[in-house]
């Protein structure tokens, strides 16, 4: 089963930008659908950004125009693009993993994925 690392987490004042890298070890079986989640304190975690192994892209509607997810498959990296930051994005970021399936027409639980990093901080301040 494959590892994930995230890294690129950090501070910024809002308005900012940050690019979180999410390294892969071992196998994720294609296809599969990955994801970049979040989790505020006092909060659950929600999705963010969904892509599949078709390049297939989805964002969540407060970061659509500002977040762009994308994948380098020879490098096995995931990478979130964060632009205009704002207050609101602070967060623990965590990329994920479901192998064997696309992502399906509800991509947004994280009980979906099984492969978890351990998440990287992203502290935007006003």
């Amino acid at each position: 089963q494959g590892q994930l690392a995230e890294s690129g987490g950090g501070s910024v004042h809002a308005g900012g930008s940050l690019s979180l890298s999410c390294a892969g070890s071992g196998s994720i079986i294609r296809p599969y659908c990955m994801g970049w989640f979040r989790q505020a304190p006092g909060k659950q975690r929600e999705a963010v950004a969904i892509i599949d192994s078709r390049g297939v892209q989805r964002y969540r509607d407060s970061v659509k125009g500002r977040f762009t997810i994308s994948q380098d498959s020879a490098e096995n990296t995931l990478v979130l693009q964060m632009n205009s930051l704002q207050p609101e994005d602070t967060a623990m970021y965590y990329c994920a993993a479901r192998g064997s399936a696309y992502c399906d027409l509800d991509p947004w639980p994280p009980r979906k994925y099984t492969t978890w990093g351990r998440g990287t901080q992203v502290t935007v301040s006003s």
